[in-house]
This record gives C-alpha cells, structure tokens and sequence, in this order.
C-alpha cells in the first residue's frame, strides 16, 4: 500500500501521478484547523506533504493495516509546523514513523540519585526520538480541539535539532533565544501555578510536565486553537507565530468575522 501510493505522490514532472482530488478533500476535511491557513499556503502544504511521504518510511505496528489515507493524514500535519519555517530541511537525519493502532507501551530507564537503574513500562500516544523514529498512535475518531498527537510529537522534533528536547528549539534569523526563553518560561511557570490551583487554559495539563512538554503542547493549541492561545497565552502565541512563520489566529478571527466557520 506504500508503494501505492508513493506512486501516486510524484507531481507532474516527477515521474508520476498527483493524489487524487477526493483523497485530498476527504483528509482536509478532517483536519478543519487546515481553515486557519491562506489558500496559496494550502496547496504548498499538500506539495510538501507529497515530498515528505517520498522521503519517509511508514511502519504499521501490532497488525495495523496502513493505508493511503493514514499515512497521508500523518504527513499534512507533520508538515505543517515546517510549512514556513525550514521544509524538510528541519526532518533531516531520520527516515522511520512507526504507527500503532491506539497507544503503545515503551520501555523506560531512570536513573536515581544513587545511580540504581529503574526499568518500567510507561503507556504512550506518541514519541519522538533525536535520532528517530517517530512513534505515533493512530486513531479513527475525531480527537478534541487544541489535542494533535502528530504535531505535538513533531514539534518534539524540531526542539531536538540542536540535540536536546528543552522547549527552545533552533530559532530562524532574526528572533532573539533570551526573549523565548525568558517568555516561554515566564508562561511556563505560570501554567503551573494554575494547574496547582485547578484553573484551567486552553493548554492541556500536560503541559506542566517540562519546558519540552510546555513548547509541544502550545504548538499543537497554535496551530489548532490560535485564538484561544492568542488570548490564554499572548507573549507564547506571537513567539510561535514567528517562529513557524504564521498568523494563525488572525485567519481564525478573520473566517469567523465572516461566517465561513462557526
């Protein structure tokens, strides 16, 4: 089924045939956050896509069947957050996304204080390895507002770029590291003292895991909710908007302002 539609993802000149319209318009459906995003913008998303499944390797795990429409799916929001920022320069290094069909148990070791190993077993819906491969759990029904396991796990990646997941990722030209981090921490810190006193944010509690947590968690509510992250989160939402080379939430008001979506 790969191959199938690898064959398929070669635009004209490259050796191939483009996706269906009616694949597209049944994957764009179901991403309706996509309504945030200009129309020229749109039709550079789906090339890129295009580009990344023929650069990539898909891997269905526990018997999962993949299929054309999966794998594609997968790839429109995995490009997303690169659309504007480096393409798939950001990806380099790694070529594997292994797909499991709901979440997924991994093996862990910690290390304490007295450097005694700890080995468990931890319940996952997505991972992201520096080196890779992404790990993501796949599922058939809608998921809630401002939740992407496929962004959040590729955001990890883009934070990994210079080695570590600490919730700075390599920034473009232009955009200062200390304005981040002293904003992200600022938000980051603040998210923690409403969580501790069970006030709730558009950004999920997950969030308050770690820095890392903190960042891909806000890139899946930028992307998904941008104006709800524009109004929890200002100094966060304008950091992301430079960082991934788009307003977001100003197409949201603007479609809204206009009926286009409820």
């Amino acid at each position: 089924m790969l191959d199938k539609l690898k064959r398929w993802l070669a635009l004209p000149g490259r050796h191939g045939t483009p996706v269906p319209a009616e694949l597209w318009a049944r994957i764009e459906a179901r991403l309706p956050f996509l309504n945030w995003l200009p129309l020229d913008a749109l039709a550079r998303l789906r090339a890129l896509s295009e580009d990344f499944l023929a650069e990539k390797e898909f891997y269905g795990a526990h018997g999962l069947q993949l299929d054309d429409e999966i794998m594609l799916t997968i790839a429109v929001q995995a490009c997303l957050p690169i659309l504007n920022h480096r393409g798939l320069a950001a990806y380099r290094g790694w070529v594997g996304i292994v797909v499991y069909p709901g979440d997924f148990v991994v093996p862990q070791q910690t290390m304490d204080d007295a450097d005694v190993v700890h080995e468990y077993e931890e319940i996952l819906l997505g991972e992201a390895r520096a080196d890779g491969p992404v790990l993501l759990a796949w599922f058939d029904d809608d998921h809630p507002p401002g939740v992407n396991i496929v962004i959040h796990e590729f955001a990890h990646k883009l934070d990994m770029a210079d080695g570590d997941a600490n919730g700075c990722p390599v920034l473009p030209p232009g955009m200062s590291r200390k304005t981040w981090t002293e904003i992200f921490s600022a938000a980051y810190e603040r998210l923690c003292r409403l969580d501790d006193a069970g006030i709730e944010t558009i950004l999920d509690p997950y969030a308050t895991t770690d820095p890392a947590e903190f960042f891909a968690v806000a890139s899946e509510a930028f992307f998904e909710t941008p104006m709800s992250l524009r109004t929890d989160f200002p100094a966060v939402y304008a950091q992301l908007a430079a960082f991934y080379g788009l307003d977001a939430a100003a197409n949201e008001e603007r479609l809204r302002a206009t009926g286009f979506v409820i």
